[in-house]
């Protein structure tokens, strides 16, 4: 069919008398806040007796929530399969969305609103990505079918090239975006209907006519623009005009996609159509309405028909007159917060300049491209940098929509919410840090709220490094509520009706799966976070069937630190840790007695593998010591795997070298010992890279061995001569290792170290000409004194009331 075939179907005065005829097919451009403006001013002048839009009709019950006055935009319909809750859609809608306006203007004026798009039923059950909102169609190219050759068309970016534009945004804006609605006055305001009172509905109806056209032009050209399922959408489409016209008559109004609307006027039979439906699969649904974001509706988010600003849409929709003054304010506002110094003068020169520039660029007003380069030039100074933060807060936006409670929901996503109001947890969609303080009540509920959903894999929060790590009296969480954390909630539910329920029950069913031990410890960490009692026990079986039947020291190993962390959460959450303590002591056991078998014969990388698991084990033999007498605690046990480990030619150098330096760090092993070692691990005999390991695990990583060397002129004297005394043919193959290991000083330790070595080595006894005496090393024992001097500095540090002679001096 023709474009002019198409435009005189649709064109309306077509009756000999009366007003136009319909149906009227209102193309669109989806979130398209001009094609939202021309779609009110259509059904205000045409004022059909229903309205009939591209969404999935099992959403027809949920319309009447649209008028709720706590439904706010942006917002999303949500469709999951029953069964299999992570085959879902959404169709998003803000409040400039065409779709949203019709929804809205229907329900005001109790005109009968339907959905027409291919059901969700058959959507979700097609291989193929169901669509993310009302008629994408050919501008989602990401979502094509694979076996598809045909590249997929944006008509949007085909008529914009067409007109000379090449950018089909800034082609947008000047064609639609920016131009007049009908009904407007010449003061800049809207008569009460949006239509003047003599405007005919031809005059609302003319750019749909114009767009309709341009579309047919272009599927007579592209065909289904690579698009072969918008077939079997039309198909269903045009069934649901037919049954609409039949109840209705003509007076009826379609809002969809401007792709869509040749296919809709074509004239098919009904036979034909059926036939394109026959044998869809089908599953089984539950839709509901869930809070959008503008940041979701943005291109950059992988929205495949996403726009490249939201924030920017929105404001145009919103602003009645004088848009781009009420921008440049927006502006100003938002920068202002930020201490940048913005002036009203600013804006008065802002808001010119964009305007000459859209003169010299030939444009009938001010774009976004053209306030953004006003907004850089004057209020930014030149700089990009506060210009970042204006795209995310105004031009992308932070919205987040919100929706009543009488919307349907999965019970677990009730429960959710309740817990959310219980606690004052409000979901937002920018992210933010929440620091909680574990001995306040409200704080630990909402630990666990947030552990518990972590082990669900609803992903709202995240752990962070704040004041305190995780067990600790303080916790730091950053939140961030992404709408697809809804599907998440609903792929959930299928393990309880509530957060602690569910995530009882599938903690339960981990601890039943879990194949590695690691795994079961992990798991046994997560459930006293989250404080589930009734997965407790389950876990806790678990481990022990595992522990007992695994072998593998490194297993052990990786086992051990979450077990010895869980075992401080008694004092913190009150939660009962015994059972853990005993798994706990046999798994250092063991590990003490096969762990130096195991350091030997070892390869580069499974030497640094184990050098990281024996830090570990000794950091949480460090929490598990409860030996009443000395001599016979997990300590010293631990100690003496140590020093075998420390002495031993067999072991990996780099297992030597940090077993050293351990023992060195807790005052077990004399400095006079560890400077024999490291001369034995650097002696001339010694192959140059095994030396260069030793010097890894000695000072290498983040555990302060620089500080040690810089203090420690000895064993700083011992590195440097056994580096200048590496030969030149073999230097260059322990650089590298080298090179890793003193990288990762702070500069100010590098520079010092670099000085020390200058100046040469200070003979026992003698000063430097510029510093304090030469140390040698640790002192021989504890000086009572100085350390007394210390103690009310830290007293104050931590808080604590200082000793009773204190307070009286």
């Amino acid at each position: 069919m023709s474009g002019a075939a198409v435009a005189g179907a649709m064109t309306p005065g077509r009756t000999a008398t009366g007003p136009a005829a319909g149906p009227w097919l209102l193309g669109v451009r989806h979130h398209g806040p001009g094609s939202a403006r021309g779609v009110l001013a259509a059904l205000r002048a045409a004022r059909p007796a229903a309205v009939l839009i591209e969404g999935p009709p099992e959403g027809d019950a949920l319309l009447p929530l649209a008028a709720d006055p706590r439904m706010r935009p942006p917002v999303a319909l949500l469709a999951h399969a029953v069964d299999d809750p992570g085959r879902a859609s959404f169709w998003p809608m803000a409040a400039f969305s065409p779709e949203w306006v019709a929804i809205r203007w229907a329900l005001d004026h109790d005109v009968p609103v339907r959905f027409i798009d291919l059901p969700a039923a058959h959507s979700l059950a097609l291989k193929e990505p169901a669509p993310e909102e009302p008629g994408e169609g050919p501008q989602r190219a990401e979502h094509a079918q694979e076996e598809e050759v045909t590249p997929v068309v944006d008509p949007i970016r085909v008529l914009a090239e067409t007109a000379g534009y090449d950018d089909p945004e800034r082609w947008w804006e000047d064609v639609v975006e920016h131009r007049s609605p009908t009904g407007e006055r010449d003061d800049g305001g809207m008569h009460p209907e949006g239509a003047a009172p003599d405007d005919a509905p031809g005059d609302a109806l003319a750019p749909f006519v114009a767009l309709s056209e341009a579309m047919s032009a272009l599927r007579e050209a592209y065909g289904d623009g690579g698009q072969p399922r918008d077939a079997v959408r039309e198909a269903h489409m045009r069934i649901q005009l037919r049954t609409a016209r039949k109840e209705f008559g003509d007076d009826v109004a379609v809002v969809c996609g401007a792709w869509h609307v040749p296919a809709l006027a074509a004239r098919t039979t009904l036979a034909a159509d059926r036939a394109l439906l026959k044998g869809l699969p089908k599953v089984r649904t539950d839709l509901t309405w869930v809070p959008w974001t503008h940041r979701r509706l943005a291109r950059q988010s992988g929205y495949g028909a996403g726009i490249d600003s939201p924030g920017w849409y929105g404001h145009l929709f919103e602003a009645a007159d004088r848009p781009i003054e009420r921008w440049m304010t927006k502006v100003a506002g938002l920068l202002r917060g930020e201490d940048r110094s913005v002036s009203t003068a600013h804006v008065i020169e802002a808001v010119r300049l964009a305007e000459t520039l859209a003169a010299l660029r030939g444009r009938p007003l001010a774009g976004l491209g053209e306030t953004t380069d006003a907004v850089r030039a004057v209020m930014c100074e030149g700089s990009d940098v506060p210009l970042t933060l204006v795209r995310d807060r105004l031009i992308v936006g932070e919205s987040l929509g919100e929706v009543p409670d009488t919307a349907p929901a999965v019970p677990l996503q009730r429960d959710l919410t309740r817990s959310q109001r219980t606690l004052r947890l409000k979901p937002e969609a920018s992210e933010r840090e929440l620091d909680l303080d574990l001995r306040k009540e409200t704080d630990a509920a909402r630990s666990r709220l947030l552990h518990r959903l972590r082990l669900l894999d609803v992903g709202w929060g995240d752990p962070v490094a704040g004041r305190g790590s995780t067990g600790t009296f303080r916790e730091s969480w950053r939140l961030s509520w992404e709408p697809e954390l809804h599907i998440r909630v609903a792929e959930a539910g299928v393990w309880g009706t509530t957060v602690l329920t569910a995530a009882t029950a599938k903690a339960a069913s981990q601890a039943a799966a879990a194949t590695a031990l690691a795994e079961v410890t992990a798991l046994a960490e997560h459930c006293l976070l989250a404080e589930l009692p009734d997965a407790l026990p389950v876990v806790m079986k678990a481990l022990a069937d595992r522990a007992a039947l695994d072998a593998d020291v490194g297993h052990l190993a990786d086992a051990l630190p979450a077990l010895a962390r869980s075992l401080r959460y008694g004092d913190v959450r009150s939660t009962d840790t015994a059972a853990l303590t005993e798994v706990a002591a046999g798994l250092a056991e063991r590990i003490c007695v096969g762990l130096p078998p195991a350091c030997t014969g070892l390869d580069p990388d499974g030497a640094e593998t184990l050098r990281g698991r024996v830090e570990a084990v000794h950091g949480a033999i460090g929490l598990l010591d409860t030996g009443a007498e000395p001599g016979t605690g997990l300590r010293e046990r631990w100690d003496a795997v140590l020093h075998k480990l420390a002495a031993r030619d067999t072991v990996a150098g780099i297992i030597r070298g940090r077993a050293t330096r351990l023992l060195l760090d807790e005052g077990r092993l004399p400095e006079d010992e560890a400077a024999r070692l490291m001369g034995l691990a650097l002696s001339p005999g010694t192959p140059p890279a095994d030396a260069a390991a030793w010097i890894e695990g000695f000072v290498g990583g983040t555990s302060g061995g620089g500080m040690l060397l810089v203090h420690d002129e000895r064993l700083l004297g011992l590195v440097d001569a056994w580096l200048t005394g590496v030969p030149a043919d073999r230097f260059t193959g322990v650089l590298p290792l080298l090179r890793r290991t003193f990288s990762a000083y702070e500069p100010g330790v590098r520079r010092t170290l670099g000085e020390l070595v200058r100046r040469g080595p200070v003979p026992e006894g003698a000063r430097r000409d510029d510093a304090a005496p030469a140390t040698g090393g640790f002192g021989p024992g504890l000086d009572r004194a100085r350390a007394d001097a210390v103690e009310p500095v830290l007293r104050l540090l931590l808080g604590r009331s200082p000793e009773p002679a204190e307070a009286a001096v």
